[in-house]
């Protein structure tokens, strides 16, 4: 196993062109280096970068993202990205929320279907709901797919990226599939998953977004955009942050001290 993937190896890979992966390079969105005319990957920073991990902790240092997952958290203004997804979610018929990497949500859930509601009452399947999600961020494929979850119903989501890291998700969800609603026997082995009965879960059958295949496929590029407003403000508000910490900085010095910086700056 050589260091190095080749774009055609790391396109097999993410399931995207090869020219996404040239623009994503350009852009310093993915670990690349130039060899000549041609990009090549390092392979154990493209696998680290895939699961969110390093280089997480050198995009902190060089300013291309995040020190931490933890850190989203701090930098998102929640009420307002709440607002933003709440809207997103009444516009395009579906629920919505932003989650970290560990499927574990950061937003509330916006538009929640009854289904979901109901089942969410069991704290089994409130913890497959976690595992779903935690499941769905470690896969490799860079854009969104439409999978089935627990309920059965249709989810999929969205990499918020900062730099170089995968910080956050956007998911959506509670479709129902074209299948829908599922027999009595697909019922009742949901329910017992999930330590439900049946009839907990049947009167809210209906209770779920539908949406034609034609509106499901059109819907996954605007759960990657909804990604990529996180992200901007993300950024953004982590610009803002270590302009306000230089400042404090500058205020801490003294006088003389001050001055110099200044003048140093300035030449």
């Amino acid at each position: 196993m050589t260091d190095f993937l080749t774009a055609r190896e790391l396109q097999a890979m993410l399931k995207v062109d090869r020219s996404t992966i040239y623009r994503m390079a350009d852009r310093g969105e993915l670990p690349a280096v130039r060899v000549g005319n041609q990009w090549r990957f390092p392979r154990r920073q493209v696998e680290q970068w895939l699961h969110g991990q390093e280089p997480g902790a050198t995009a902190g240092k060089d300013g291309n993202g995040p020190s931490s997952r933890q850190e989203v958290r701090r930098l998102l203004p929640l009420a307002c990205v709440q607002q933003l997804v709440d809207a997103f979610a009444d516009i395009l018929g579906v629920m919505i929320l932003v989650t970290d990497l560990e499927g574990h949500p950061i937003t509330r859930p916006s538009n929640p279907c009854g289904l979901f509601l109901a089942a969410e009452a069991s704290p089994v399947a409130h913890r497959r709901c976690l595992a779903l999600w935690a499941e769905m961020a470690q896969t490799p494929s860079l854009q969104p797919t439409w999978v089935e979850g627990h309920l059965g119903l249709l989810c999929a989501r969205a990499f918020v990226r900062v730099g170089s890291e995968l910080c956050a998700m956007v998911v959506a969800g509670g479709i129902a599939p074209a299948h829908w609603p599922p027999d009595e026997a697909t019922l009742a082995r949901i329910a017992a998953d999930l330590a439900l009965t049946p009839e907990q879960l049947r009167v809210h059958l209906e209770e779920v977004h539908h949406l034609t295949p034609e509106a499901q496929e059109r819907l996954l590029p605007y759960v990657q955009r909804i990604a990529d407003v996180v992200a901007h403000i993300v950024t953004e508000r982590q610009a803002l942050f270590r302009k306000l910490q230089d400042i404090a900085q500058l205020s801490r010095l003294e006088p003389d001290g001050l001055s110099h910086q200044l003048q140093g700056a300035l030449s």
